[in-house]
């Protein structure tokens, strides 16, 4: 079979350069992200284990390289190189997985869902060993790789589309009750998922490539893993807003599905009329200025249920909290743009209320399709 075929003489030199390259590298990574120190708070429990299951996963992964490093099983048995490396990347998909869920989800990690993952990978790894050690029938051990690396791809998959699915989740309730974009803390967590999918699950097709093009796939890696480890260096700064975040919305969660069976006969309507008055006071008082607002601090100022608030928000205005309230910023950013043109963007970006020029000017172009500066240019040409 040509996809085993080995050629001894063959140069290895860049194989075993970036093996020397990328080793030290997933060591430290490693290392630092199991054992680095986090501030002293029970918020950042999460965190620490999340970025704890990282570590884990990058030192498997490093072992799995040192093996190939100063072993040389390459060279020695190909098929069982490429059935012990399946085998690590089941099990490092799911570390990775995990630690990714963790950030999302603090009660992601249960007694039951741990056993049930490390006996899957026990049995495909069980499989994998019966698989090398069957080596009689070179087309049915071929067969049975590509079945255990469809698996692994499988595998990969599902986990990546219940990342996703939970990323998205934790966006639309960031966008329901937070004035800032909460989401932009955790934007990197799709990203990476978006990476995980091109190049990780990958690694189940790309450990059949001919020995002499590894080195490739080794190298790529790189870039890779140092993205992963300063997004977490880099997530540590918001990781704290970011947790009470959820666990906000997980309240109001509960809070909806409670008052959702409670409000079956209530008069509906009587309540949207209560907080349509309320609200249009707050709005008349310009109370969207206040930085940071979040839904359950304008339920408190309104003295009425976060919920019926929010239920009111999206079905009256068919826009979630967030853009709700850029809406109003953005508009009062306009009116004061005509009444003060001179007014810096830096001073216009904080008394509308926005926390950050940047989230300023971004939020404006996207509702006026042009920059605040271009905006007063072209008002100021039309009077």
């Amino acid at each position: 079979m040509c996809l085993f075929y080995y050629t001894h003489s063959m140069d290895q030199s860049l194989y075993i350069y970036s093996l020397f390259l990328s080793l030290p590298l997933m060591l430290f990574f490693g290392f630092h992200m199991l054992f680095a120190r986090t501030p002293d708070k029970q918020i950042f429990a999460n965190f620490l284990l999340s970025r704890r299951l990282m570590g884990s996963a990058l030192l498997i992964l490093a072992a799995n390289y040192s093996v190939h490093l100063f072993f040389t099983i390459r060279v020695q048995d190909l098929r069982g190189t490429i059935l012990m490396n399946l085998s690590t990347y089941f099990l490092c998909y799911w570390l990775f997985s995990s630690a990714m869920m963790t950030l999302l989800n603090n009660r992601y990690i249960t007694r039951k869902r741990f056993l049930g993952h490390i006996a899957r990978w026990v049995v495909y790894s069980l499989l994998a060993i019966l698989v090398s050690l069957y080596d009689e029938a070179v087309t049915f051990q071929l067969c049975a790789m590509l079945i255990l690396a469809a698996w692994l791809l499988l595998y990969g998959l599902v986990s990546a589309i219940r990342l996703l699915r939970t990323y998205k989740k934790a966006i639309r309730m960031f966008e329901n009750t937070h004035s800032d974009d909460i989401g932009a803390y955790i934007r990197w967590l799709s990203i990476f998922t978006y990476w995980a999918i091109c190049f990780g699950l990958s690694c189940s097709l790309l450990t059949f490539l001919p020995s002499k093009y590894v080195f490739i796939w080794i190298l790529s890696s790189i870039p890779f893993y140092i993205y992963l480890y300063c997004c977490y260096q880099n997530y540590l700064l918001f990781h704290e807003q970011v947790e009470l975040a959820l666990m906000e919305d997980a309240v109001i969660s509960e809070e909806k599905e409670v008052l959702q069976s409670d409000m079956k006969g209530e008069d509906v309507p009587g309540v949207h009329s209560e907080v349509e008055r309320r609200l249009k006071d707050w709005v008349d008082c310009e109370g969207y200025r206040s930085p940071g607002i979040t839904l359950n601090d304008l339920a408190l100022q309104l003295a009425t249920n976060r919920t019926y608030l929010s239920e009111y928000i999206s079905s009256v205005y068919q826009l979630s909290f967030r853009n709700w309230i850029s809406y109003l910023r953005v508009e009062y950013a306009k009116r004061v743009i005509r009444q003060q043109p001179q007014l810096k963007i830096r001073e216009l970006s904080e008394q509308s209320g926005f926390l950050s020029v940047s989230h300023f000017i971004r939020i404006f172009n996207e509702k006026e399709g042009c920059s605040p500066t271009r905006w007063r240019k072209q008002n100021m040409l039309s009077n």
